[in-house]
């Protein structure tokens, strides 16, 4: 199919800055979730969590990075699946790590 080519707007730069946006948000839960595991005291399932929060958070980085990279083309692809699962997984991750640093 030809015609003329597709003109984005700013639809490229909202993603970007909503990835960016998000990772912001992610690193924020990340960093409270650490301190109020070693606040209350290092316990080795707090240390366990914290690392797994920290590795989950550096997978979401690495989605999130690779997405704004790949906005900065004349014509973007799409998010490729297994990058949405992974991005969904650390996110998922995230929240589990948190829920069981409050117990």
């Amino acid at each position: 199919m030809t015609g003329p080519p597709r003109d984005p707007g700013l639809q490229p730069e909202r993603t970007r800055l909503a990835w960016r946006r998000t990772t912001l948000s992610c690193t924020v839960v990340a960093l409270l979730a650490g301190r109020q595991a070693l606040h209350a005291g290092a316990t080795p399932a707090a240390v366990v969590a914290v690392a797994l929060s920290a590795l989950a958070w550096l997978g979401f980085l690495r989605v999130a990075h690779r997405r704004v990279l790949g906005m900065d083309v004349a014509q973007p692809q799409p998010l490729a699946p297994r990058h949405a699962l992974l991005a969904t997984a650390c996110t998922m991750a995230l929240a589990v790590f948190a829920a069981a640093m409050l117990f």
